[in-house]
């Protein structure tokens, strides 16, 4: 495909793609370049090099995260909503988790959520300083969440590389994990029960659960709502009016 029959939407999309499929080690010029049915040297007319292009497709990608209508009344829910949104953009996106450790992003998409994250949390009663602290301690708790995800689809793609069964060779790596784990009395005693399942299997509804937890507990450092206070001041002294 020539260059000038290129858009830069269309190689970001692609590299979108492209990254779902091989991670951030898969994607090269040439191989986008491929996809494209263009020379590689016709991508550079509209991106600079290949850590511009990571930043393009990770800035697209949180557009699809859904913003729920902040609600002063239940910001809770609305904040898991968002929350578990957040999770499984990086789920579908696993290379995106990855490219943290290497790479400063910024855009209109991720922008877009920052702004709804604030509002959420101002409408809730946070001040703005402490609006910009919880909705980062959502955003480490939820990315963190998602590194296991992210770990074990690179280690898929490495193992299959280079000519081994990932399937086989994480099963292996779960039985010599559950061997050790006989020493310790908790985790053997786990690996014992009926209901036993993989050692390194994470309850159902874990994100969930830590994302009330942590909510709840950020709630507590609210300021009381003047009506509380109120509320508060009568039943200290039922005879006032």
């Amino acid at each position: 495909m020539p260059r000038n029959t290129l858009t830069r939407d269309q190689i970001v999309r692609t590299a979108v793609e492209l990254l779902d499929e091989e991670g951030m080690e898969g994607l090269n010029m040439r191989s986008l370049g491929k996809r494209l049915d263009s020379a590689a040297t016709a991508v550079y007319w509209h991106v600079k090099n290949k850590d511009d292009l990571v930043l393009l497709a990770g800035d697209l990608v949180w557009h699809e995260i859904e913003l729920p209508e902040p609600d002063a009344a239940d910001w809770r829910r609305a904040a898991v909503s968002l929350a578990v949104d957040l999770n499984a953009m990086f789920e579908r996106h696993p290379w995106l988790v990855q490219a943290f450790g290497s790479h400063l992003f910024y855009g209109r998409g991720k922008a877009r959520y920052d702004d709804h994250c604030i509002a959420l949390y101002e409408q809730a009663g946070f001040a703005p300083a402490d609006a910009d602290q919880v909705a980062a301690a959502v955003f480490t708790y939820v990315l963190g969440n998602a590194l296991g995800t992210a770990a074990m689809g690179s280690l898929d793609r490495r193992l299959r590389r280079d000519g081994h069964d990932p399937q086989e060779f994480i099963a292996a790596t779960m039985t010599k994990a559950a061997e050790v784990a006989q020493e310790f009395p908790r985790l053997r005693a786990r690996l014992t029960q009926p209901a036993a399942t993989d050692y390194a299997a994470a309850p159902a509804q874990t994100l969930e659960r830590g994302l009330r937890a942590l909510l709840a507990g950020l709630e507590a450092q609210l300021p009381p709502h003047p009506r509380q206070v109120h509320e508060s001041a009568g039943a200290a002294h039922p005879g006032s009016t």
